[in-house]
């Protein structure tokens, strides 16, 4: 873990929870796609720069997610780096209490106010086009999170983020994060498309072909929604749709679990509804959900 994966003379990706891409900007200053999870991740990350004699001129944040962030006000502090995000991420970084207040729609218990869903605060600049290194292009990719985007550099080699999750772990957890379902899915056949010297997608394997691991994604999506509709053909409301989902799936409910995997069956509904598939009814002060 945190080993320095070399992809081109230029490119590299450091191996950890999610992966961090590092970019030679000249011969001896770099920039890094996201930065680990926590201050700890921030130190592994400056050991391999000491160890290169690299100097670390960016933060470039794919989204605000704490597992991508966790180590930007570490390595701040100790290189004055400058961090970049993208529109709302950028807002989220600077103001991480809005990941679990986000997720659990309201102001969140200490259960949720942890490293694992709310990392330091880091100070972030708005990310543009000409933030970035000669040769570097922004990858749109919503869906997941708010305003995520991937990073294409000079040497053809494409960070996605969070835009896809690794066969093991959709056979495992079954149901990924997803902010904006339609927004994802249509991410994946863009990214399904996609020709690049290297995929490096941040928790899954770096590959050549991302073709067949969008496809596993996007029909895992789709399966997912059709459980959901089938679950719905007598009128049940989120709460019971929830542990039906728990149960079908093997997952154990707790605090995390509960607004993750919630918030992201809340977006599979919704999506459902404004296709005419859902529709929802209050009864007895209640809000039911059943197929249209």
């Amino acid at each position: 873990m945190y080993e320095l994966i070399p992809i081109t003379a230029q490119s590299f990706y450091i191996q950890s929870p999610a992966k961090i891409g590092l970019v030679k900007v000249t011969e001896d200053t770099v920039c890094l796609i996201d930065s680990g999870n926590d201050k700890d991740a921030g130190r592994k990350v400056r050991q391999i720069l000491d160890a290169n004699g690299w100097k670390l001129q960016a933060i470039y944040n794919t989204h605000s997610n704490a597992d991508h962030i966790g180590g930007n006000a570490y390595l701040q502090g100790q290189t004055g780096c400058k961090i970049y995000a993208m529109g709302t991420e950028c807002a989220f970084t600077r103001s991480p209490i809005l990941e679990p207040s986000f997720l659990y729609g309201g102001y969140p218990p200490k259960d949720l106010r942890h490293k694992f869903l709310m990392a330091k605060e880091s100070d972030a600049l708005p990310l543009t086009p000409a933030c970035l290194p000669e040769g570097f292009s922004i990858i749109p990719l919503p869906g997941h999170f708010l305003d995520m985007a991937g990073f294409r550099t000079p040497d053809d080699v494409v960070f996605l983020a969070d835009c896809l999750s690794s066969r093991e772990t959709l056979d495992k957890y079954r149901i990924g994060f997803i902010y904006d379902v339609a927004a994802y899915l249509k991410t994946l056949e863009q990214v399904k498309e996609m020709k690049a010297r290297m995929f490096v997608p941040a928790h899954a394997p770096a590959t050549e072909d991302i073709a067949p691991l969008a496809q596993y994604n996007i029909d895992t999506v789709l399966d997912i929604a059709e459980h959901i509709f089938n679950a719905c053909a007598s009128p049940l409301s989120f709460e019971a749709l929830l542990q039906k989902l728990f149960a079908d799936y093997g997952l154990t409910m707790n605090f995390e679990q509960y607004v993750l995997v919630g918030s992201t069956v809340r977006s599979y509904l919704s999506w459902l509804k404004d296709q005419g598939r859902l529709t929802a009814f209050f009864h007895q002060n209640m809000l039911y959900w059943e197929r249209a």
